[in-house]
């Protein structure tokens, strides 16, 4: 099976003042096709920057990255969003809705950002709201929602445009435990559908559900088990 991310000596260092933060230190690694991943760490251990330059919002000091056997770390800011929006799909701790639009047309959001013309674009955010359980609350704006409604909508949001990878940032963080468990069975059956996921915890419990873990310690990959 072929990687959908590979990392080659992956760095990450942010001056601040005059010190010399690495967040990430030389890390390499590889997932695979269709996995389910966890990547697993204390706040502060350089997960959520791996993250991002997994997700292509940030690019590394030095090394590669390949996004299903494309090197990204040499784009510019279009090619990168091209990446993102045609190739990753995100789901954040907070839902990150805008407040004023419906479920609906929060799904529907990367596909305007694609060109993808109107109806269309509704057509495709109902048939993904219907896929996670909201066919009746397509009209409701994120007020009108409860918390794990809201985490479906973003859920939707990210696989709106068919994204070969879904990466997951603490997704059941702000979810009480039996909503939390309730996305979790979502994420497992898109993974069974052939998504690669990727999912962000500092939660033991819940990285065991996925099929690897890769435990990151002080920016680098600690013991990965495999």
């Amino acid at each position: 099976m072929s990687a959908a991310i590979e990392m080659r000596d992956v760095s990450r260092i942010y001056t601040v003042g005059d010190t010399e933060v690495r967040a990430l230190d030389g890390i390499s690694l590889s997932i695979e096709e269709h996995s389910f991943t966890a990547i697993m760490g204390p706040s502060g251990s350089g997960k959520s920057t791996l993250m991002s330059l997994i997700g292509c919002l940030d690019v590394p000091t030095s090394g590669t990255i390949l996004i299903d056997g494309e090197d990204t770390s040499g784009l510019d800011d279009n090619e990168l969003a091209y990446i993102r929006n045609r190739k990753i799909g995100f789901v954040f701790q907070h839902f990150s809705l805008l407040p004023k639009l419906d479920a609906l047309d929060n799904a529907a959001l990367p596909l305007l950002y694609a060109g993808v013309p109107l109806r269309e674009r509704r057509r495709r955010a109902e048939a993904m709201l219907e896929r996670v359980g909201l066919k009746d609350r397509m009209k409701h704006r994120p007020s009108e929602l409860s918390g794990g409604q809201k985490q479906r909508v973003a859920i939707a949001r990210a696989l709106v445009n068919n994204p070969s990878i879904l990466l997951a940032d603490e997704p059941t963080g702000a979810l009480d435990s039996a909503t939390g468990h309730d996305v979790m069975d979502l994420f497992h059956a898109l993974n069974d559908e052939g998504h690669t996921i990727v999912f962000v915890t500092h939660d033991a419990g819940l990285a065991s559900e996925c099929s690897r873990i890769i435990p990151i310690k002080d920016g680098k990959v600690a013991d990965d088990g495999t």
